[in-house]
C-alpha cells in the first residue's frame, strides 16, 4: 500500500506515540480506505472488514513509543490487517463448525429421543400382548425369546415335545404381531417385529 507522502510519516508516528490526537486522526484518514478494502478482499464482509479495520487502529493507538521502531509502515499496516482478517477468518470457521456440531448433535439426540419414546411403547405394548397369551405360550415364548433357549431345551424343561414347542412359538408370534399391529403405528409395527 504504497502513499505518496503528503507529511513526514516518521514525525507524524512520532506524534502518535506522543498521543496527538489530531496526528492519529491524519493517519486514520491516510489509511482507513486501503486497510478497509484489503480486508473486505480478504473475508468477503463489509462489517468483519469495517471490524478488522477498527481493531487496527486501535492496536495502532495502543502502541505508543513501538511505533517509532517501525521502519516501513505502509508494510506494517498491511501486515496487521492481514492477521487480524485471518483471524476473523478462523473464528468464522470455528463458529460454523460449532454451530453445524450443536446443530448435529441436537438433531441426533431429538431422533434418539422419539426413538426411545417409541421404542418403550413399543415394548410395553409387547409386553401387554405376552400376558395376554395362553399361559403355555407365554412360558414357551419367554424361554426362546427372552431367555434364548434352544427349542430342544425347552422342551426338556417343560417336559413337552419339540413340536409341541414349535407350535407355541408359531402361535405366540403370529398373535403377538397381529396384537401389536392393531394396537400401534407403523413405525412400532417395524420396530416390533424385529424384536418378535
Amino acid at each position: 500500500m504504497p502513499v505518496k507522502p503528503l507529511f513526514d510519516e516518521r514525525e507524524l508516528l512520532a506524534k502518535v506515540a506522543a498521543g496527538d490526537q489530531r496526528a492519529f486522526k491524519l493517519l486514520y484518514e491516510v489509511y482507513k480506505k486501503k486497510i478497509y478494502t484489503y480486508s473486505a478482499g480478504l473475508l468477503h464482509s463489509d462489517i468483519l472488514a469495517e471490524e478488522v479495520m477498527q481493531e487496527v487502529f486501535l492496536k495502532i493507538w495502543r502502541m505508543g513509543e513501538g511505533l517509532t521502531a517501525i521502519d516501513n509502515f505502509p508494510a506494517f499496516i498491511k501486515t496487521m490487517a492481514r492477521n487480524r482478517s485471518l483471524d476473523a477468518m478462523r473464528k468464522l470457521v470455528a463458529s460454523a463448525k460449532a454451530e453445524q456440531l450443536l446443530t448435529q448433535n441436537y438433531a441426533e439426540a431429538h431422533n434418539e429421543t422419539e426413538e426411545t419414546i417409541l421404542l418403550n411403547e413399543t415394548r410395553k405394548l409387547l409386553e401387554a400382548a405376552i400376558n395376554l397369551l395362553p399361559r403355555q405360550q407365554k412360558e414357551v415364548y419367554l424361554l426362546c425369546q427372552q431367555d434364548g433357549l434352544r427349542y430342544e431345551d425347552v422342551a426338556d424343561k417343560l417336559d413337552i415335545s419339540i413340536n409341541t414347542v414349535k407350535t407355541h412359538m408359531k402361535r405366540a408370534l403370529s398373535f403377538l404381531r397381529t396384537h401389536v399391529a392393531s394396537n400401534s403405528d407403523i413405525a412400532a409395527i417395524l420396530i416390533i417385529l424385529k424384536i418378535i
